[in-house]
């Protein structure tokens, strides 16, 4: 406002300038309103108008001055106090300060540091409020001074209260805490004065800016007041002025008209009724020159638009007059016509045939001559492009010619007529069958899977036909056997009803199974896919079927044995208990490994149905792996029913087998749990049946044990020594113990055997017989094996050169694809001479014969390695072991040598057997030599070595010196005296 008001007394000119223009503005407003009467009219509310804006001026004036008079009290004089009041708080702080200084007693000092604290508190917000309600910078400034000068003094008040002070010191310390806050005080009390006269002089020089800014409203007000007067005066004389001058104008208007002359120029009159004359009068000059300058402008525009037509156009346009010369021709036409220039000639069309050679650029046309006005034809460029030409008369008798590029339009028809080939050849060869209908109903495409699935003559399914229709067909083919359409269009509302989409089965007469899926479309109709999944569902079923039986015998297998388990507990409340059978075959591997797989599968199905005799419908019986099998005995009320299955189960079960001309006979061991007694779980009364069938292999095979609670014992017995045979290894257990190899032909030692002892911290020497087959068992006979090889290997490569080393090797061993490797690596690290070492094998490794076997044995021999064939004549010996490898070694069973000294003892076998040896040319050894008759006899007979307890039993590593030494130079005499004795 007060910078309007300096505008206006600093330059008068530009404001009356400003006025002049103003005033024009409103005359122009009166002129374009109408008659005069309608001028007087607006100048007298513009008159109020202004009167109006004055008033309102002068009442803002007023109400602003107020409002700096509140701010004036609001603000710098609350400022003001506000600091006073922050002086005064910290003056009493001080006081309260030095009282709590100079006071002992614990409750006034408490009294007067709660005080002290309150005060700060109240500085604070005193200095807080007056620097929001100054009016500078500095002020604000000045505020945070004083809040931080009374901070650091209340800090210093609090270290002078907690400062100790011995008795001596005490009043001396006190003046100088005194002495310290004083001096604080001083700086404090120095902002506070200087907060109150930045404030004062804050609202001072607001004041004088009041004082100024109604100065210059009063000014305002009087220059507005001027200009209203003035304004006033102004409109008065160009009012007059707006009356007289069209008064003149229309007479000479007037004058002009009536003498003709169209072309003068007549003024634009006003919107008064002087002016209407002027008015009517130019407009009709003025429609005279509209309307001829509109026709030449609409000629000159149609040929503009025609011609931008033309050569924007994708269509070639060429017009011919009656001579047959070119009249018009876009750019287009002519980028054809040079192309191919016979498109210019009129009478080509109706001449020319379609070309033979499609590939040859030219002519390709075909003409239409359905109208005799209008020819047409196609024509193919020599760059390959395709145009339709359009030749029609023109009422000169010359010809427009039409060319359009149609080259795209040919290349969507082929792929359109290529992907149709393909669809079709899809829907033929599609292995589902396919219909879709549109939305009411009707048949559009259907495909011939659908006609052979449902053997419906393709035919017969005609498109336009409804699904009620096709239904029919596929009852008349007898699909659906006593189905009606009615039931089969229920069928397949009751499917739609509960999804919306989906596949379902439905079952053909013949026993094929169809899946059917509706789809819906998006133009309302449906689509049906038809599949015959009569081959998978057979697959599926066969599939779950396999999941819970066993694929050799076809019983159920571990898992459904398992639910028939459950089953039959959850029935044991209702007063009767089953039992559960644990079976197993005695010898089944030897029969598998002697007669082959084929055999033993053969076996194990015959077993199975022999199992599936000795029961119930109501029992079950479950292969569950291997030669394992079980039974559920439903029903049963007492232990004598269960022990007449298990002895039904034994000797059907050990009754010979007549299979693939071989006679078999394999006994079973029968372990059984009775429900509830024995357990109500499938883990527990498995269990326990596993443990009475480990019992009955135990006492004999071929009997049945039921489960008695010592077998759990017996079975945790087991299980501990399997622990520690784990552990034994880790632990350095196991050492070997040798027994020396004797040649009788030299009466001297040659070698020796490497036997395992297992040295038990708690058990003792534990006897091989019972750790050996476990270490089998649990599969550790392969790392035991390696170490009794290394170490074997390790101590014989210290013995003297012309002793050998040999170690027992197990049929579990040589399976392992490694056990080549094994020995090489054994050899290499101990330096020992391959000729030094000889594994025994036993009979078991060659039971397969397999290829492989004596592929591994032909390598160790090529290596320079012994191969001795272990306990001969016992298990299923046959000479043709002795013709598939040459083995450098027999050794005699010591049941043999035991019993050859008898009457009617084994002593032709032993003869036997070393004959046979000699004649392969193999050394024979005599196992289990315990007396001086049995060494004498096997000497007779011609065994080439001996070893047993009459020589040596065997004995550690460190004993080995002592051994070698007795026995190097022969067998003496009081040695013969020592073992007859022992």
């Amino acid at each position: 406002m007060s910078l309007f008001v300096g505008r206006v007394v600093r330059q008068p000119k530009a404001v009356l300038e400003t006025l002049r223009s103003g005033i024009a503005c409103l005359l122009r407003l009166v002129e374009a309103r109408g008659s005069i009467r309608t001028g007087i009219l607006i100048f007298c509310l513009a008159m109020s108008a202004i009167a109006a804006a004055l008033g309102g001026y002068a009442t803002l004036g007023m109400r602003h001055a107020g409002d700096l008079v509140a701010k004036t009290f609001d603000e710098s004089l609350m400022s003001i106090n506000y600091a006073r009041a922050a002086g005064a708080d910290f003056a009493a702080m001080r006081v309260a300060s030095a009282q709590r200084l100079l006071t002992r007693d614990p409750s006034v000092r408490a009294r007067l540091e709660a005080e002290i604290d309150e005060l700060a508190k109240s500085l604070s917000e005193d200095v807080t409020i007056a620097a929001e309600r100054s009016q500078s910078g500095r002020a604000t400034k000045a505020a945070a001074k004083v809040q931080e000068a009374a901070r650091a003094w209340t800090a210093l008040h609090r270290r002078s209260v907690q400062a100790p002070a011995d008795e001596h010191g005490s009043a001396e310390a006190k003046v100088r805490q005194i002495d310290d806050l004083d001096q604080y005080s001083n700086a404090v009390n120095q902002q506070i004065e200087l907060l109150v006269n930045y404030t004062a002089g804050d609202g001072f020089l607001f004041r004088q800016r009041a004082l100024a800014a109604i100065r210059r409203d009063l000014q305002l007000n009087v220059a507005g007041l001027t200009f209203a007067l003035v304004l006033s005066g102004l409109f008065s004389w160009m009012l007059a002025r707006r009356i007289i001058g069209p008064v003149a104008i229309a007479s000479k208007a007037a004058t002009s008209i009536a003498d003709g002359d169209l072309n003068t120029d007549i003024p634009k009159g006003g919107g008064d009724e002087l002016g209407t004359l002027l008015a009517a009068m130019g407009r009709m000059r003025d429609n005279i020159k509209a309307m001829m300058d509109r026709e030449v402008a609409q000629r000159r525009s149609a040929q503009a638009r025609l011609s931008d037509a033309l050569e924007n156009s994708r269509e070639g346009v060429v017009l011919l007059d009656s001579d047959g010369q070119i009249a018009l021709s876009n750019s287009r036409a002519s980028e054809f016509i040079h192309c191919l220039p016979q498109l210019v000639h009129p009478g080509w069309l109706r001449g020319a045939r379609v070309s033979s050679d499609d590939s040859s650029p030219g002519l390709a046309l075909r003409d239409n001559l359905g109208n005799v006005d209008t020819v047409e034809g196609e024509a193919q460029l020599p760059d390959g492009r395709w145009l339709r030409v359009s030749r029609s008369p023109t009422q000169e008798g010359g010809v427009m010619l039409v060319y359009s590029d149609i080259t795209g339009l040919k290349q969507q028809k082929a792929e359109l007529h290529a992907t149709n080939l393909r669809l079709d050849a899809a829907l033929t060869h599609m292995s589902q069958g396919l219909c879709l209908y549109d939305r009411e109903g009707r048949l559009q495409v259907v495909n011939r899977r659908f006609c052979e699935i449902f053997d419906i003559s393709p035919e017969l399914v005609r498109p336009g036909m409804t699904f009620e229709d096709v239904l029919g067909l596929s009852v008349a083919a007898g699909n659906h056997g006593s189905q009606t359409v009615g039931d089969l269009l229920a069928e397949c509302e009751e499917f739609l009803a509960r999804r919306s989409g989906g596949n379902y089965l439905q079952q053909l007469s013949e026993g094929r199974i169809v899946s059917i899926a509706h789809r819906s479309t998006s133009d309302g109709g449906w689509l049906i896919s038809c599949e015959d999944v009569t081959e998978q569902q057979k697959a599926q079923s066969q599939i779950a079927f396999m999941a819970r039986h066993d694929a050799l015998t076809r019983l159920p297998n571990r898992s459904l044995f398992g639910e028939r388990i459950e089953r039959a507990v959850a029935e044991v409340g209702r007063g009767t208990g089953f039992a559960v059978f644990c079976i197993d075959l005695d010898n089944f591997k030897q029969i598998n490994d002697t007669l082959g797989h084929p055999v033993g599968d053969a076996l194990l199905c015959a077993v199975a149905d022999r199992l599936s005799a000795c029961v119930r419908e109501v029992d079950t019986v479950a292969r569950l792996g291997g030669d394992e099998f079980a039974v559920v005995q439903s029903d049963v009320r007492n232990g004598e029913e269960a022990k007449r299955l298990a002895q039904r189960i034994v000797e059907s079960v050990g009754a010979p087998y007549e299979l693939v001309g071989h006679r078999i006979i394999v006994g079973c061991s029968v372990g059984i749990s009775l429900a509830p007694g024995d357990g109500t779980t499938r883990e527990k009364l498995l269990k326990n049946a596993d443990m009475a069938l480990y019992r009955s292999k135990m006492d004999g095979r071929g009997t049945w044990r039921f489960f008695e609670p010592a077998m759990d014992a017996s079975l945790q017995s087991r299980r501990a020594l399997e622990i520690d045979l784990r552990e034994a290894m880790d632990k350095d257990e196991f050492a070997l113990f040798y027994q020396p190899i004797y040649d009788l032909r030299r009466d001297r030692i040659s070698g020796f055997e490497a036997l395992l002892r297992w040295q038990h911290p708690r058990r003792g020497l534990v006897p091989p017989d019972q750790f050996i087959p476990l270490a089998e068992e649990i599969g550790l006979i392969a790392p035991l094996g390696e170490w009794v090889l290394n170490r074997a290997c390790e101590q014989a490569a210290n013995w003297p050169d012309e002793l050998k080393i040999a170690v027992n090797v197990s049929a579990s061993q040589f399976r392992d694809p490694r056990f080549a490797d094994v020995i090489a690596n054994a050899i290499d690290v101990s330096a020992l001479a391959p000729h030094r070492l000889e594994l025994e094998i036993t009979e078991s490794v060659l039971l397969g014969n397999s290829s492989e076997t004596i592929a591994t044995l032909h390598e160790l021999k090529a290596r320079g390695l012994r191969i001795a064939l272990d306990d001969f004549g016992t298990g299923y010996s046959s000479l043709s072991y002795l013709r598939s490898f040459p083995f450098d070694k027999i050794k005699i069973d010591q049941s043999f040598v035991r019993d050859a000294t008898a009457t009617n003892g084994s002593k032709l076998i032993v003869r036997a057997i070393t004959s046979l040896g000699r004649s392969l040319g193999m050394t024979t050894t005599a196992e289990g030599v315990e007396t001086v008759e049995q060494l004498n006899q096997m000497k007779a007979e011609g065994c080439n070595e001996a070893q047993g307890f009459l020589f040596s039993r065997p004995v550690p590593a460190t004993e080995l010196a002592s051994t070698i030494l007795s026995l190097r130079n022969g067998l003496k005499r009081r040695d013969w005296s020592r073992a007859i004795a022992s």
